[in-house]
């Protein structure tokens, strides 16, 4: 159990953690260049070196959040079977890591839980 309990919270870190760079970081810069079309000029130009960044950290940080996310689901999923967590708070848990800074409330308080029914997990 002890293993599942660390991964866990590795995992779910590290979804949090690339879950809000992807939205913060970007998406912004890859889109930048239309921000509010008819209202506000874009922030930079098309094709330039910021929506190039915000491209390829879109591509490539999204792909490997995919399958990071993937591992996160299965191992979350056998933790809360191993801890024995009602069926209501896994699914909680489990839709939380799709949400940016959300997935970090959801982890502490899975961890709070899971500590507080095994001690031995401190």
């Amino acid at each position: 159990m002890k293993l599942f309990f660390n991964l866990y919270r590795t995992l779910a870190t590290v979804v949090g953690i690339s879950i809000i760079t992807l939205i913060v970081v970007g998406t912004p810069l890859k889109f930048g260049y239309k921000w509010w079309p008819g209202f506000a000029p874009g922030f930079f130009e098309y094709g330039g070196h910021a929506q190039k960044l915000g491209s390829d950290i879109d591509l490539y940080l999204g792909t490997a959040h995919g399958f990071i996310y993937m591992g996160y689901l299965l191992v979350t999923f056998a933790l809360s079977r191993v801890a024995r967590w009602p069926i209501v708070f896994t699914i909680v848990t489990l839709v939380c890591g799709t949400v940016p800074f959300l997935s970090f409330w959801a982890e502490a308080h899975a961890i709070k839980i899971t500590r507080k029914r095994y001690p031995q997990l401190q």
